[in-house]
C-alpha cells in the first residue's frame, strides 16, 4: 500500500517517523489514554521506538495505516489514528488524543478524513469500517457518533486490555452512510 498524508483546515495526519518518537511517547503516557486503550502501561520510549520503526511501517505494508495527528503541518503530535485492515473491503478504526487537545473537534475531523480516504476508490476502497471501544468510553463514542457510525451493540469480553477481558461497544460505518450524528447510542454514567 502507498503511504499518504491527509489534512484539512484543522488537522494534519502524517505517518509516524523517528523524529516523532518522543512526542508519541509523551502523548501515550497520559493516564486517560492508558485507561481506554490496549497500549502498554506505563508506555515507554522503547514502546514508541518499536511502534515507529517496526509496527507502523508493517501496518502500512499490510493495509493497516497509522497517522500522527497534529494541529498544524509542523506542530507537535497530539494524537494518533489508524485503521486495521480486516479484509479487502473492511477495516477497524482506532484513535486517541492528548487531554490538552480534546474538546475542539480535532478527532472528529481526523476520523472524517481517515474514513473518507478509506472509502475512496483511489484510497483503500473499503465498504465498511468498524469501531470498538471499552464500555464507558463516552469521548470515543461521541466522535464515532458525530461521524455517522451506527451503534451495533455490546460485545461481552470483547477485547483484552493488559491481560483482562473487558466488554466493548461496537459500531459500524458503511461507505454510503450519511456522515452526520446518528441516534441509538448508549448513555452511561461513566466518564471518558
Amino acid at each position: 500500500m502507498f503511504v499518504v498524508a491527509l489534512d484539512s483546515e484543522t488537522v494534519w495526519l502524517r505517518p509516524p517517523v523517528p523524529t516523532d518518537i518522543d512526542e508519541i511517547c509523551a502523548v501515550c503516557e497520559h493516564r486517560s489514554i492508558a485507561e481506554w486503550t490496549t497500549l502498554p502501561a506505563p508506555y515507554t520510549r522503547k514502546d514508541a521506538e518499536r511502534f515507529v520503526r517496526y509496527s507502523a511501517p508493517r501496518g502500512w505494508a499490510d493495509r493497516s495505516p497509522t497517522w500522527t495527528l497534529r494541529e498544524s503541518s509542523d506542530g507537535p503530535v497530539v494524537g494518533m489514528i489508524g485503521l486495521i485492515g480486516r479484509d479487502a473491503t473492511a477495516g477497524a478504526i482506532g484513535y486517541f488524543l492528548s487531554p490538552a487537545a480534546r474538546s475542539r473537534g480535532l478527532m472528529t475531523a481526523a476520523v472524517r478524513l481517515v474514513c473518507d480516504f478509506a472509502f475512496r476508490s483511489d484510497g483503500m476502497a473499503m465498504e465498511r469500517i468498524d469501531w470498538r471501544a471499552f464500555v464507558g468510553n463516552q469521548r470515543s463514542a461521541a466522535v464515532a457518533r458525530r461521524v455517522g457510525f451506527r451503534f451495533e451493540g455490546v460485545q461481552r469480553a470483547g477485547l483484552v486490555q493488559r491481560g483482562v477481558r473487558r466488554d466493548t461497544w461496537m459500531a459500524g460505518l458503511l461507505a454510503d452512510d450519511p456522515r452526520r450524528p446518528v441516534d441509538g447510542w448508549p448513555v452511561t454514567g461513566g466518564s471518558a
